[in-house]
């Protein structure tokens, strides 16, 4: 495993689920990371914003905060809600935010740090596709583009369409259809393997800068019994790739009329542009994710 720091610009719908800010204290506290930037998307992204500001000062940390899209890019958002934004009254954050759009902060710091960046992907996709489709050189000038998005396997006890890509199928698509390095996706399959229930994040969030993310969890937890770590994964796996077990192939991304819309598809190949995650060491994940705060 290298210890070389990584610059990472942060791709989030933080605020819907719990996750989102999981990996972005994670993001914050390891020191490996150098965070050049986070963006938002989906439902109200201002209020998402805030929400990653409130993480951020938290931290110390003086991060650009940019809000961008909050509709898919061929209708509505189909994620209008930001239950977490009523923990914001108890912390400090920004309310305002620069008005340079998303993508274009997204396609600047990329051209000016090429071949250095490791985009962290982990909401629908708009942001990302707009990105491949306005700044068309910036995917070969990324250092790797890592996500958390699909559902690689067969298993019956997943959905078909997972959440990011089925909140903007069009865009999974633009993104999968995208040559960019290191194009990398962990799904549900992996995912839904690293779980805690309350009673052990209340054990673990004690670190200061998951104060904010462990009040975060209370409302999340009031509604359901256990935290999946979907997106901490994904962080987690750019500086420790060895959590992991991955496969080579082709990634599609399937349109349907209904709550299928965007199922991904999956067909290995050696020689492929896609790399997904296909096992984890959950023991192992959980040592990693919390290595940083101690």
């Amino acid at each position: 495993m290298s210890n070389d720091a990584i610059k990472v610009l942060f791709d989030t719908d933080i605020g819907s689920d719990i996750d989102d800010a999981v990996a972005l204290a994670y993001l914050l506290a390891q020191p490996r990371c150098e965070l050049v930037g986070i963006t938002t998307v989906s439902g109200q992204p201002i209020e998402r914003a805030k929400l990653a500001s409130a993480i951020c000062k938290t931290a110390g940390a003086d991060i650009p905060i940019i809000p961008g899209q909050e509709r898919r890019l061929d209708g509505p958002t189909r994620q209008p809600d930001v239950p977490q934004m009523s923990v914001l009254p108890n912390w400090e954050y920004d309310t305002h935010f620069s008005d340079e759009g998303a993508v274009a902060f997204m396609a600047e710091t990329i051209r000016k740090n090429p071949n250095e960046v490791a985009l962290l992907a982990v909401g629908p996709m708009t942001n990302v596709a707009r990105l491949f489709n306005e700044h068309t050189d910036t995917a070969e000038l990324l250092r790797s583009l890592h996500m958390m998005i699909g559902r690689f396997s067969t298993s019956e006890d997943l959905p078909l369409s997972e959440w990011n890509a089925h909140c903007d199928p069009a865009a999974a698509n633009i993104v999968y259809s995208t040559i960019a390095p290191h194009h990398t996706s962990l799904g549900l399959d992996v995912t839904h393997q690293v779980v805690m229930d309350s009673e052990q994040v209340k054990k673990h969030f004690q670190h200061p800068v998951l104060k904010p993310v462990y009040e975060m969890s209370e409302v999340w937890f009031s509604a359901r019994p256990e935290l999946k770590f979907h997106d901490p994964l994904a962080a987690v796996t750019l500086f420790d790739e060895s959590v992991c077990e991955y496969e080579q192939g082709i990634a599609t991304v399937k349109r349907t009329d209904d709550r299928d819309d965007g199922e991904t598809l999956w067909s290995p190949d050696a020689k492929g542009p896609h790399r997904v995650g296909k096992t984890v060491d959950a023991a192992h994940f959980f040592d990693s994710y919390f290595s940083v705060f101690d």
